[in-house]
């Protein structure tokens, strides 16, 4: 299974979603930002040199915590010498070796992120509660709808308890998809800051139990598509 995590608008936590995610799935995770990467940089070969054709993705990944990372490059040479059209095998490749893989898409509407978002299987959507964040999400979600990528969930990121029960009801209708949140607590900043997954970072933090009930929820996704394919 494929999962972009996506969102429209940047700074919402989209790559904070991404790792965490990949360490519940026990999934690869790829940084997909080809111009502006925010996960960790990576000591050899990375995503800009495999979709150039100079490197075997199996080569380009790295031992990150208990999972894979494919990092991204931070070149504008290496952004402009990608064939957008490798991403996908790249993505299935990674898929059939892994079991799952996590996208962390880049901001905005372009191509890129059109291509990323066709790639997968499923999409997970993160956002705040912004009127500016929330209207890029809805716009993400139409891309999705529009590129046959159903949306699995929405993340309302750094949101309290209190504001995710008031709009949860109205999202959920919006996105046609469960709508999900995580608290700002001062354990995931401390986790984001260091690139430490949560659950190895703060294991009895609430926000763990967060992040499982995602991975729980793709996880259903993921069956669900086992099934259709072997219809």
């Amino acid at each position: 299974m494929i999962v972009a995590v996506t969102g429209g608008k940047g700074g919402v936590g989209k790559s904070t979603v991404a790792l965490n995610l990949a360490a519940e799935l026990d999934a690869v995770v790829v940084d997909g930002d080809l111009s502006t990467a925010d996960l960790p940089r990576g000591t050899g070969p990375d995503l800009h040199d495999v979709l150039a054709g100079r490197v075997d993705p199996m080569e380009a990944l790295e031992e990150f915590w208990n999972m894979q990372l494919l990092p991204c490059g931070r070149t504008i040479e290496g952004a402009r010498a990608v064939d957008l059209q490798a991403f996908e095998p790249v993505v299935r490749r990674l898929d059939r070796a892994a079991g799952s893989v996590v996208v962390d898409c880049p901001a905005g509407l372009a191509r890129d992120v059109g291509v990323e978002i066709s790639s997968a299987d499923v999409a997970v959507l993160v956002t705040n509660t912004s009127k500016a964040a929330l209207a890029d999400a809805a716009r993400t979600h139409e891309l999705a709808v529009d590129l046959g990528t159903p949306v699995g969930a929405v993340v309302l990121n750094e949101t309290d308890e209190s504001t995710y029960k008031q709009i949860r009801t109205d999202l959920t209708q919006q996105f046609n998809a469960p709508v999900t949140y995580i608290p700002a607590r001062s354990d995931i900043r401390a986790a984001q800051e260091a690139w430490v997954p949560v659950r190895d970072a703060a294991p009895e933090s609430p926000v763990r139990e967060r992040f499982e009930a995602l991975g729980d929820r793709l996880r259903d996704c993921r069956h669900r598509l086992q099934r259709r394919s072997r219809r």
